[in-house]
């Protein structure tokens, strides 16, 4: 799986090596689902504070088309773990049903092996 992050702010910028690790370790189980995933981290207000630490997750899928979750939190760490929970809750909901689920399950049967 490519992890690619994009950030603007200096102290998002620091998470790189962290995020991408976090996003390999909530995906581990979808990534034959999941070939690239995009971060975007952004300060919503600047330096005026609060809760304003936005995460942006955007999730390539084989079977589904794009999965853009984002999450708004007070620090950095707790809106990435946020919206990457959404994100895996969705992709576990869409894998669960849907007309695509069959193709998925094959595709997951077949990585297996």
């Amino acid at each position: 799986m490519q992890v690619h992050f994009k950030s603007r702010h200096p102290q998002a910028t620091d998470l790189r090596d962290l995020t991408e690790r976090r996003v390999r370790f909530v995906l581990r189980r979808l990534s034959w689902l999941v070939p690239s995933a995009e971060v975007h981290m952004s300060d919503v207000n600047g330096p005026h504070g609060g809760v304003d630490k936005r995460c942006q997750v955007e999730l390539r899928t084989d079977g589904a088309g794009a999965v853009v979750v984002a999450s708004v939190a007070g620090d950095w760490r707790t809106a990435l773990d946020k919206a990457l929970a959404r994100a895996a809750r969705f992709l576990m909901r869409l894998w669960g049903r849907g007309a695509d689920s069959r193709h998925m399950r094959q595709r997951f049967i077949s990585y297996e092996r």
